[in-house]
């Protein structure tokens, strides 16, 4: 009785958390907020999280979901769902822990921006809507997201469109020195690694998203309301830690939780993914990547990849949001 009462406590104080920042943010109540360019923002309780997402098209059409990156957010994908929604697709696009009107259930729970934690989390969101199979279609952290469910839970992925290829890494070789060019393409990496990088990426998380933008995608020129409209999402209190944890994470300079080290341990192996994928690459991408032929090995299934040209940076879904959609309409299609 009493663990019940709990609970419904900590679900009730997530649920107000998250209604204080949907009115933050302009969009109304928890369950049904009014979201420009989506409609609503929906919330519902997915394993450790209270997950805020938008969703479009019929609720038994096939579904697909859309991952986010750091520092970007459901927005990315404003102008893709649409056309897969008019496709017949279900589509939904949650925020990643941290980022919007997800908020942990508890606050007890350890702040964990470890990639396998990332996947579990949209594996029970999956669970939580009764969606068995779905299309996973990312870029940056997403694209990693979607790369590990591929990987260790086939049976949950019918397809998958990853943006900059195999994404899956590992702690060990984070350890591994790189050429000096490229060391210096993870500059924010060894800034977050500092406390003084904490701190200031928790008192410029604006500014310093909006140099990540400008530097990722250099051709690509959004505007200030495009920015701002997802820099707002940033405003989630647990958002400096996630991605301060990630990023050190990464490097072993900071810890993970034991409750994944079965699934970190598949993942040091590089497993090989087997489901239909189509990789995608913007000709103008400055964030660091590799050359496609370095990955292609790794997916066993039917696979392409596309190189998206005319300047096209980090985020395509939102510098080209119709090759995008035509990459999941596309991906769908094949048959492994």
């Amino acid at each position: 009785m009493h663990e019940s009462i709990d609970h419904d406590r900590r679900r009730l104080l997530a649920i107000a958390a998250a209604t204080i920042a949907a009115t933050q943010l302009g969009i109304g109540s928890a369950h049904a907020q009014s979201s420009r360019g989506f409609g609503v923002i929906k919330q519902i309780d997915a394993g450790l999280l209270s997950v805020g997402y938008a969703e479009a098209g019929p609720a038994d059409g096939p579904p697909v979901i859309l991952l986010h990156g750091w520092p970007y957010d459901i927005y990315s994908f404003v102008d893709v769902v649409p056309r897969l929604a008019s496709k017949g697709y279900r589509v939904l696009v949650p925020y990643l822990r941290g980022y919007g009107t997800t908020r942990f259930l508890s606050s007890a729970t350890f702040r964990n921006g470890q990639p396998s934690a990332v996947a579990v989390d949209i594996v029970a969101f999956m669970d939580a809507l009764r969606i068995d199979k779905a299309t996973l279609a990312g870029f940056d952290w997403g694209a990693r997201t979607a790369n590990i469910i591929a990987a260790l839970w086939p049976e949950r992925c019918k397809a998958m469109v990853s943006v900059s290829g195999y994404l899956i890494g590992s702690q060990e070789a984070g350890k591994m020195p790189l050429p000096p060019k490229n060391e210096l393409e993870w500059w924010y990496q060894f800034y977050f690694a500092t406390e003084r990088g904490r701190e200031g990426y928790d008192k410029y998380r604006h500014d310093f998203a909006k140099l990540i933008w400008q530097s990722a995608s250099p051709k690509w020129n959004f505007d200030d309301a495009t920015f701002d409209r997802s820099a707002a999402s940033f405003d989630n209190p647990d958002h400096v830690g996630i991605v301060i944890h990630n990023y050190r994470w990464r490097l072993a300079l900071a810890e993970g939780e034991a409750k994944y080290a079965d699934l970190d341990k598949r993942l040091a192996a590089f497993p090989v993914i087997t489901v239909p994928t189509i990789t995608l690459e913007g000709d103008a991408n400055g964030a660091p990547h590799l050359d496609p032929s370095a990955y292609a090995k790794k997916f066993s299934g039917r696979y392409a990849h596309r190189t998206l040209s005319g300047g096209i940076g980090h985020n395509p879904p939102q510098e080209a949001p119709r090759a995008f959609a035509d990459a999941v309409l596309e991906v769908d299609g094949f048959r492994a």
